[in-house]
């Protein structure tokens, strides 16, 4: 039986997708127009998730995993659009905080006879591990502001505001919520100027099927031209997509990308 990928923005789905094929999984992808940016074997308009549960149960698919970024704000964008279902969610939902809008959206699809999995079987080495992941070292100053930043970043994470801050001289410069992370570089970029520093962490109970942080290349071009030199991720909870790509992009621009716990 094919397990259902839920295909949000970026391209972690599509590391998803190879890893779960290399080990003998077929996989049924289905994206979301304007969001998804891999091919996949349908797509949906945003909102439509009764569509979704009709694709799914025509192609007799029961396990599902949900990858990829979809921005909060979309909801905003797009509210007018949504069918009953996801009014329904909406409705559920203990509030619009991202990881309670997914859980209503799952509960719906489990009450419809779905099951979610965990991805990390596949996904696992991508994790970001522990200690110094490129060549470059932080500096001395950049090292206090990381760990200054990753017990603040903890707890907004865990309010489940954001999963990024942005810090300089033990000092928070920006804190991510709905604009995202590259947004939230660029704003503090513009605020502190040269010599940020940016954390990304995730919740104290993350869940692995909602929502995991994940950073690749396009994270690094933000942060160059907007004068940050480090990044600090929580080790075994951050994906780095491309992850050998992205360290020799890393050392090339000299940011430096340390795992912390």
């Amino acid at each position: 039986m094919s397990i259902g990928l839920i295909a949000g923005a970026g391209k972690l789905p599509e590391v998803f997708r190879e890893e779960a094929r290399r080990k003998g999984e077929e996989v049924f992808t289905i994206g979301v127009r304007g969001i998804t940016e891999i091919t996949v074997d349908e797509e949906i308009p945003i909102g439509k998730v009764g569509r979704l549960v009709k694709i799914l149960k025509r192609k007799g698919v029961r396990k599902l995993v949900v990858l990829g970024k979809f921005e909060q704000r979309l909801m905003y964008t797009y509210l007018f659009s949504f069918d009953i279902s996801a009014v329904k969610i909406l409705r559920k939902a203990k509030d619009r905080r991202p990881s309670n809008l997914i859980r209503a959206f799952m509960d719906l699809l489990e009450g419809e006879g779905f099951e979610f999995i965990d991805p990390r079987p596949f996904l696992e080495s991508i994790l970001a591990p522990e200690g110094v992941l490129g060549r470059r070292r932080p500096s001395e100053e950049a090292m206090e502001d990381g760990t200054f930043g990753f017990l603040v970043a903890k707890e907004i994470a865990d309010l489940d505001v954001g999963q990024t801050v942005v810090v300089k001289d033990k000092a928070v410069v920006a804190v991510e919520a709905m604009e995202g992370t590259q947004e939230t570089i660029k704003r503090a970029g513009k605020i502190a100027g040269k010599g940020i520093r940016v954390v990304k962490v995730a919740r104290k109970e993350q869940d692995f099927r909602i929502d995991v942080p994940t950073v690749g290349t396009e994270t690094l071009k933000v942060m160059k031209e907007s004068g940050a030199d480090a990044l600090f991720l929580e080790a075994g909870k951050v994906y780095i997509v491309e992850k050998e790509k992205f360290l020799k992009e890393a050392d090339r621009m000299g940011i430096a990308v340390v795992g912390l716990c």
